[in-house]
């Protein structure tokens, strides 16, 4: 049996692949639940890949486009995050399947974008991203051992709670999905000018947070 999820496995004829995809698809429609997907993966069914992009590879390939600010660069992130996937599934069986493959994409695009800042490319909006939160996140040394800890983890996931629902979502697409201002601005239908201000209200937040917290600066 072939292990490469792009390529027809050996013995598995066409009508039993198209009759396993009708047995999963929706009532009404042909687009696949989540679990449904997840369902493909576990089966090593090739369709998984195919089901996968059709529902979140726009989503994914945002992610990538936001890092890395290139086409191909994104596009091979996103090929490479269904890869990943076949290779988690099994054993993992993600809860929310939107966040498992945005987590992949965003690790795969920091992972090249840090190779291309290496050889002196790069660009994108993870730049600035890390610039307006230099002040208020610890140095590397001191993130490193929060995180083995799970101490900073847990400070920030209650930061996050505890910020109201619309100053949240606009420090997640600026610090999480790394989009441009602007692109927030549009998303939510506000100014740049309130996105820009509720990001600045945030990171003083998180910085007196962390200063109180006793995580050094």
């Amino acid at each position: 049996m072939c292990a490469c999820p792009v390529k027809c496995r050996a013995g598995v004829r066409s009508c039993d692949l198209s009759a396993k995809r009708r047995s999963i698809e929706v009532k009404g429609g042909c687009a696949v639940n989540d679990q449904a997907i997840i369902e493909l993966y576990w089966a090593r069914d090739q369709l998984a890949i195919r089901e996968s992009d059709e529902k979140y590879g726009p989503y994914c390939r945002t992610i990538a486009h936001n890092v890395l600010q290139d086409r191909l660069d994104s596009e091979e992130c996103v090929n490479d995050t269904w890869h990943r996937a076949w290779e988690s599934m099994p054993p993992q069986r993600p809860d929310l399947l939107r966040a498992f493959f945005g987590t992949i994409t965003r690790n795969l695009a920091l992972n090249r974008w840090e190779k291309q800042h290496a050889q002196k490319r790069g660009g994108g909006q993870l730049p600035l991203a890390l610039e307006e939160l230099s002040e208020c996140l610890p140095a590397t040394d001191s993130v490193e051992r929060a995180v083995e800890e799970r101490e900073l983890t847990a400070l920030l996931e209650g930061f996050l709670e505890s910020l109201p629902r619309q100053a949240r979502v606009i420090f997640l697409r600026r610090y999480w999905f790394l989009m441009p201002v602007k692109d927030i601005a549009k998303g939510l239908s506000v100014s740049e000018s309130k996105v820009k201000m509720s990001l600045l209200r945030s990171r003083n937040k998180l910085r007196e947070l962390l200063e109180k917290e006793g995580v050094c600066l």
